[in-house]
């Protein structure tokens, strides 16, 4: 995944020199017997597995008490520790990986499978291991999904199960609970257990720090922001809690107090924060701290199923294994073989790991610079290097810095911790970040073989093509010698990535130049780029053009012009953004000369001054996060203490989150007799199938059983919205990863082992269509279109004085919830029962598609669900169809299946947000008003209907956004083509026609000359109005929300100084959009909107809450279990939700469209109410009695404790012949104002400030509330400027993995993040006046879209070009940097448009 993870990588950081990269060094040898201040007075034993104890003496030193150990011979195999138990393995089988051995073999379930590729940080784990050479321990964290359990020999791991529970106490890194950085969950337990890592090594880190140590966690919920916030109190001297006497985050209530600091409520109390104590943490095994001194170095090996482990124990040893098996991977850090056998289904018979070989951790430091052994790992490296940069010259550490900061970016700190220095050299990846610097920079290795050892530079030569290099297959890479920089020589690193972190780079470079002394003439010169070709690739041309020349302007000038003969790339080349990459390798040059005239200025050799406009060129751009504010109503003065609601109450589970105790579906433990399935999908785009030959998977060992179309003994299809669906593909496919057939087996690598020799015959068919003007051209639609008007637009636009047509774009969106489809289907056995366990929005939705599926009522199946790892709308359809598939298995073996779909499976069979063309005719006039536009809207269906339709039709609904347009029409299709399926997303189809609208209203402005935010207000509803469906409402509300967004944003001010920073600078510009919606609330199937509970009263007065909506991150089941609270008037702590059943709560509707707490809180207060006036008589019998008095004695006297509410909710229609109707109960208004820095030479940016003020009525819980809205900001942020899906040109997604698609990381967030809710606000068409939530605001996170767009304006305009311009969205840093046109982007298109080589078809589809 990442360049250079593989071949020669170090797993676990086993050799560290250097004891500064431990940070803290806690412990050695000599200091066992350590100084540990116990937590209280009594004295405690800690058990720590079968080897020792340590016993905690009040105020005296604690004494270890050392148990007899055996001495360790062959026999004893693989031996580590897991939370202080010791692990013993006789022969454990290489292709295990630590993340299933934890969750299915120790059944330690809190660390979470969420892509297997080491790319999200959900199977974070801590690995510490002990160094005899000297004495020291190292902590890092790890990827659980590709750290082999082979190469644990010796190794302590920690899980998140290790540090804390809500059974004992939480350890403080555990405090992201308290602070509401816990939403679905399902990323909790690695965020914990990286700041857990980071903590272990340094207990008072900088927010950078922080930061940094995080970049390799992704999650979807929450927006980033309470996660920063909650362990930037790490960062800051706090009160201890048992000193002070507050509550500490150790409590296992949850706190309902907004604490007031400097008299403004904020969302956690931070006083009651439990201190840090190093002294508490587990100390290192000291078994293995004696095994590793006592050691001898002797060969291990492992023979598993297919593949054979050996780790050798010398070097010797290494180098005959290697002559003897010279196609044998070396394995160090495994994230690069690791990923080839995971996911290319590459063998290997042998692996060779030799992570006890000391000479390959060997670093030396000379006058001449560093020798740094190849197995060391890129966090060794670091330290190395920032070592050397305090112990050399500053003039010599040119390539040291160069090269460490290329490291600091290169994947997340799990990935630092394992690649390899050696492995990322052998891997040849043509865009890895530290080979152009090597090359540049004069670097070079030792290749060791049997026969010898040899000296090679790394240079062209070095890199033989993709992957492959000059090192021989017997050949090992010993070490690489890092120079120090001359005198007079000055080296610098540069990179581009989708993503600012944690990804690949796009283009990089490494470049050097010595000067004669004294001199700007160049003496020599080296320039590397990578990413622009099958390996690295040398600039000779400029070069050539450069030697022995003064660095001046011509010299340059000659040099751009020869790169663009020495970096050539077809329109086919892999990776796609040809005119991109060219044009940043010209910029990347053009820093570089900026960077050494600044060099050669500060050395007095070049006296001109660099012009004040490009100075900016080379600084960074922002990166420190500051404090954000977030401003919510107090409650009442008259409101009842005990009284949750209206307070910032912790999300229920946060706690069994933060502690990995939350169980998800995949969490349940197997059962006996269990199966796993893997579905087959097609390879092919539109194919007849011919035959299915699936005889060579049941050989296979494992293979129980294949599932194909005929195996179906109901329905074959499921309907979906009125459209037929097929469950498994019988005669022919209509697009790349339909699902075909399933393989069921004993395990889940038998399942993918079966499934990947299931062989399926096609013929093609030849009408494929992809694109949306394939599927207009061809008038591939699924009907019905919509159409819906008012006024008269014809004449409107024949009046307007000015009339425009424009378009825009919107790409595609992945769900990426951090859990993938999961499902466990249990039968019975008898009278054809299935209980089935998965992670839906819609459980009865899957009840009744699998009822059907295997013709058996209804009341046969129970679907339960506990939480949900995130959905976002992707677990409702394609849900139904794979448990309905998993139930087909376990239904025809009678055995239970599981099937979790891995992340590359997920991406590809269930679809995402749909693209939209949106095109626009709009007539306006010179003063800003808009008397009418025409709007038409394309939207990619996919291969079948699924809920597109319905999309295209709620486009419609919304297409006004905020503005109040007389004249105004729409007309939207879904079309079909042969890419899989796209479904609801959050959102359903409002972020992208509100995009198109605004977009409109920007181009109005740029045709104007005006503010784009002077035509928003024009043309903003503002008084007592109609929609275009001629739904009343009162946009007062809106109103507020842009007049304070306005002010709280300062707007006006900003505006000034943006400007000021543009006229002053060529290649950095600022901008800034403010973006308002309307967003309605509810379903138009009217009977969508019902709800049901069950209420239970147990006799001790504990009250169990059943409703139909699903816990999936949103925090409905905590804001329904205050509803409870409120309406019986007992604590929270009373009240328990378990799950989600059809058993207890039939004919669920979704939980989706905003409406979860409405529907569902309002049915549970029903049923509270009834409950309450039950009890009435009880009451004023014992007015002072207590609640468990009066329950007891409502239960004495035979009254029902026991009842169900309802919600039928209101009756929502439109009617479409009429063009009028009320979809929706009510609006949620939003105003979001977002400002932005851009660099336009690379189109990278930072969103440097945003303040949202929204309108949610009186808010139920407003922790809950503002992570919503943050966490929906930041999933739009992403769909409008970074997350990119990307088909080939048959049809086959390759964006299947965190690898390829980036969603926004904690780089991403606003650096200045403010949220307000509006006070004063109400809604009596909700519970307790409060509003949806959900989904509205991720529209807002295209005001950065937007904010993008002025900036590039402001460069257009320095290029002489205004008026509108093209922008699609994502506006990802290749469409901004060709929409600012600078010098260097119209090279290439001249280029380009002079070019005679033909057109090759591009390596990606234009979607």
């Amino acid at each position: 995944m990442f360049p250079g993870n593989g071949v020669q990588r170090n797993a676990t950081g086993f050799r560290s020199v250097f004891s500064c990269l431990v940070g803290v060094s806690e412990m050695s040898a000599q200091s066992a017997a350590r100084c540990i201040k116990p937590r209280d007075s009594k004295e405690t034993a800690l058990s720590m597995g079968s080897s020792w104890n340590v016993v905690f003496h009040s105020g005296r030193q604690v004494c270890i008490n050392f148990m007899k150990m055996a001495e360790q011979t062959l026999e004893d195999g693989l031996i580590f520790y897991v939370n202080g138990k010791k692990i013993m393995e006789k022969n454990p089988d290489p292709e295990t990986m630590l993340l299933p051995y934890l969750r299915k073999k120790l059944r330690l379930t809190g660390t979470k499978y969420g892509c297997g590729g080491g790319g999200c940080g959900a199977c974070t784990v801590m690995v510490s291991r002990y160094d005899p050479q000297n004495k020291n321990i190292s902590h890092f964290s790890v990827n659980a999904c590709l750290l082999p359990i082979c190469q644990l020999h010796g190794g302590a791991v920690t899980t998140v199960e290790g540090i804390g529970s809500t059974k004992t106490k939480l350890h403080p890194a555990q405090r992201i609970a308290k602070a509401h950085g816990s939403q679905c969950g399902f990323c909790t337990p690695g965020m914990v257990m990286s700041m857990y890592t980071l903590l272990r090594n340094n207990p008072k880190p900088t927010l950078e720090e922080v930061t940094e140590g995080l970049a390799g966690n992704l999650c979807r919920c929450t927006g980033y922001r309470p996660i920063v916030d909650g362990y930037r109190t790490f960062c800051e001297r706090e009160k201890c809690c048992q000193i002070n006497g507050t509550a500490c985050c150790m409590a296992n209530e949850n706190g309902s107090v907004g604490p007031v600091v400097n008299g403004q409520l904020e969302l956690f109390n931070k006083d009651g924060l439990l201190p840090l104590d190093p002294t508490q943490d587990l100390i290192f095994p000291p078994e293995l701290m004696r095994l590793a001194e006592s050691q001898e170095r002797i060969s291990q090996k492992f023979i598993g199923e297919r593949m054979t482990w050996i780790s050798p124990g010398s070097l010797d040893e290494l180098l005959q294994l290697k002559a003897d098996h010279p196609q044998a991977p070396i394995v160090m850090g495994n994230t690069n073989i690791g990923l080839d056998i995971k996911f290319k289904g590459i063998f290997h018979p042998v692996l060779l790991s030799p992570t006890r070989v000391h000479e390959l951790f060997k670093v030396t430091q000379k006058p001449e610079g560093v020798c740094v052994g190849a197995g060391c790992s890129m966090s060794v490296v670091k330290s190395v290097l920032e070592k050397s940069i305090g112990s050399f010259p500053p003039e010599n550490t040119h390539m040291f810095r160069a090269l460490l900061q290329q490291i600091n970016l290169l994947g997340g700190q799990q990935i630092r911790n394992v690649a390899t220095l050696g492995g990322n050299i052998a891997s040849a990846y043509p865009n890895s970040d530290l080979t152009p610097v090597l090359a540049a920079g004069r670097c070079t290795l030792v290749a060791l073989s049997k026969e010898g050892r040899r000296r090679v530079p790394i240079d062209k030569d070095f890199f033989l093509g993709f992957a492959k290099t000059a090192v021989k297959p017997n050949e090992i890479i010993l070490s690489v010698f890092i120079p120090a920089s001359r005198k007079d020589e000055v080296v610098h690193a540069f990179r581009h990535a989708p993503r600012k972190e944690n990804a690949l780079a796009t283009v990089n470079a490494g470049m050097r130049v010595w000067f004669n002394e004294n001199s700007s003439v160049v003496k020599d010169i080296s320039i590397y780029y990578g990413g622009v070709g099958t390996t690295i690739v040398s600039a000779e041309g400029v070069c050539k053009q450069i030697i022995g020349r003064p660095w001046e302007d011509a010299t340059l000038s000659d040099g751009y012009g020869a790169l663009m003969d020495d970096v050539t790339l077809m329109a086919s080349a892999p990776g796609g953004k040809v005119d991109f990459r060219r044009s940043l390798t010209l910029s990347l040059l053009f820093k570089f000369n900026l960077l050494v005239l600044q060099y050669l200025q500060e050395k007095n050799v070049f006296l001109k001054e660099i012009p004040k406009g490009l100075q900016s060129t080379i600084q960074p751009l922002p990166k420190h996060i500051q404090p954000g504010y977030q401003e919510f109503q107090n409650v009442l003065e008259t409101q009842l203490a005990q009284d949750p609601v209206g307070r910032p109450m912790v999300h229920r589970s946060a706690l069994s989150q933060a502690t990995g105790e939350a169980v998800y579906c995949d969490d349940l433990p197997h059962i006996d007799g269990e199966l796993f399935l893997a579905i087959v999908t097609s390879s092919r785009a539109h194919a007849k199938i011919i035959r299915i030959d699936f005889s060579e998977a049941l050989k296979l060992p494992g293979v129980v059983d294949v599932v194909i179309a005929d195996d179906i003994p109901g329905k074959k299809c499921r309907n979906i919205v009125g459209f037929n669906e097929e469950l498994l593909a019988k005669s022919e496919v209509t697009c790349v990863g339909q699902m075909v057939c399933a393989v069921v087996a004993d395990s889940e690598a038998h399942a993918k082992r079966g499934a990947a020799l299931v062989k399926i015959t096609y013929e093609d068919l030849q009408d494929c269509i992809f694109t949306l003007e394939e599927a207009i051209e061809k008038q591939s639609f699924f009907l019905p279109k919509w159409k819906i008007g008012r006024g008269d637009v014809e004449k409107a636009l024949e009046d307007a004085e000015q009339v425009y047509e424009g378009e825009i774009r919107i790409g595609g969106q992945e769900h990426f919830y951090l859990e993938t489809q999961s499902f466990l289907v249990v039968p019975v056995g008898e009278e054809q029962e299935m209980k089935v366990y998965l992670s839906t929005q819609h459980p009865t939705f899957t009840q009744v598609a699998i009822a059907e599926t295997l013709g058996i009522p209804s009341n046969r199946v129970s679907c339960h669900v506990k939480r949900v790892g995130g959905a976002f709308g992707g677990k409702v359809t394609k849900t139904s169809i794979l448990a309905s598939i998993t139930a087909v298995a376990a239904w025809k073996t009678g055995r239970p299946v599981r099937c979790v779909l891995e992340r590359g499976e997920d991406m590809l069979i269930t679809g995402g947000r749909n693209p939209v063309w949106g095109k626009y005719k709009v007539g306006f006039m010179k003063n800003g008003r808009i008397t009418a536009a025409d709007f038409q809207y394309y939207v990619n269906a996919g291969n079948t209907a699924d809920e597109s339709v319905l999309v295209a039709e709620k486009i419609l609904l919304h297409l006004d956004n905020a503005y109040n347009i007389p004249n105004l029409r729409g007309q939207s299709a879904a079309c079909r083509t042969n890419l899989p399926s796209n479904t609801a997303f959050r959102g359903f189809g409002v972020p992208q026609c509100m995009l198109v609208i605004e977009n409109m209203i920007t181009d109005v402005a740029h045709k104007l000359g005006r503010r784009p935010e002077e035509i928003r207000e024009i043309n903003m509803y503002k008084e007592l109005s109609l929609t275009h469906y001629k739904m009343k409402f009162d946009p007062e509300n809106l109103v507020r929300c842009w007049e304070e967004c306005k002010e709280k944003a300062d707007i006006h001010r900003r505006r000034q100084a943006i400007d000021i920073f543009n006229k002053e600078n060529q290649y950095k510009k600022k901008g800034i959009a403010i973006v308002p919606i309307k967003y309605g609330i509810g379903f138009s199937m009217s009977f969508l909107n019902q709800a049901a509970a069950l209420v239970h009263i147990y006799n001790d007065g504990s009250v169990l809450v059943s409703h139909g909506g699903i816990e999936m991150g949103q925090g409905l089941h905590t804001k329904v279990q205050q509803v409870a609270s409120r309406e019986l008037n007992i604590p929270t702590s009373l009240i328990h939700i378990s799950e989600t059943s059809t058993e207890c709560v039939p004919n669920t509707c979704p939980s989706a469209a905003s409406f979860g707490t409405d529907a569902n809180g309002m049915a549970v207060q029903d049923a509270c109410q009834i409950l309450y006036k039950r009890l009435e008589p009880i009451r004023k019998k014992n007015p002072n009695g207590t609640w468990q008095n009066w329950i007891m004695t409502a239960f004495l006297e035979k009254i029902s404790l026991s009842t169900t509410g309802y919600y039928r909710g209101q009756d929502l229609y439109m009617d479409w012949e009429k063009q009028e109707g009320k979809p929706y109960a009510y609006f949620t208004y939003g105003v979001c104002c977002s400002e932005v820095e851009l660099d336009c030479l690379t189109g990278e940016y930072r969103t440097l400030r945003t303040d949202m003020v929204v309108d949610i009525g009186r808010s139920i819980n407003p922790s809950i509330d503002i992570g919503q809205i943050e966490g929906s900001f930041i999933q739009g942020l992403g769909l409008f400027t970074m997350e990119e899906l990307k088909f080939s040109p048959s049809g086959m997604l390759y964006t299947r993995g965190p690898g390829q698609y980036k969603i926004p990381s904690f780089c991403d967030v606003p650096l200045k993040f403010n949220v307000y809710l509006l006070a004063g606000s109400s809604n009596p068409l909700a519970i307790y006046s409060s509003k949806g939530i959900g989904e509205p605001c991720l529209f807002l996170g295209s005001s950065v879209f937007f904010a993008i767009k002025e900036a590039v304006a402001a460069a257009r305009k320095d290029a002489g070009l205004t008026g509108p311009f093209t922008l699609n969205s994502p506006a990802t840093p290749e469409r901004t940097c060709l929409a600012c046109a600078t010098r260097f982007t119209n090279m290439v298109l001249q280029s380009k448009a002079g070019s005679t080589s033909g057109s090759a078809q591009p390596w990606a589809l234009d979607i």
